[in-house]
């Protein structure tokens, strides 16, 4: 198992658009993929489920990977919301 610790950074936080973002990179990975916020967990392969966190923006989340490629699946979920799931603010 592979944790990383981030925090949502752009301004609408883990609104549709960007959990379609999540959702789109997740798919790419055998891992389970899950992203945690304050003791509630979502699969990040299930857009519902991430909308439900309501991650606004300063939120700090945890994304978890179980898999062969556990740790290029964390690499690459913690780099999307590092880059505010590439959208332009």
């Amino acid at each position: 198992m592979e944790r990383r610790e981030t925090q949502i950074i752009n301004r609408l936080g883990l609104h549709a658009r960007a959990a379609a973002e999540v959702v789109k990179l997740a798919t790419t990975f055998d891992a389970s993929i899950k992203i945690h916020r304050s003791g509630e967990v979502a699969n990040a392969k299930t857009i519902m489920e991430l909308l439900m966190l309501g991650a606004t923006q300063g939120t700090p989340v945890v994304v978890e990977a179980t898999g062969t490629d556990e740790a290029e699946a964390t690499a690459a979920l913690t780099a999307l919301i590092d880059a505010r799931f590439n959208e332009l603010e």
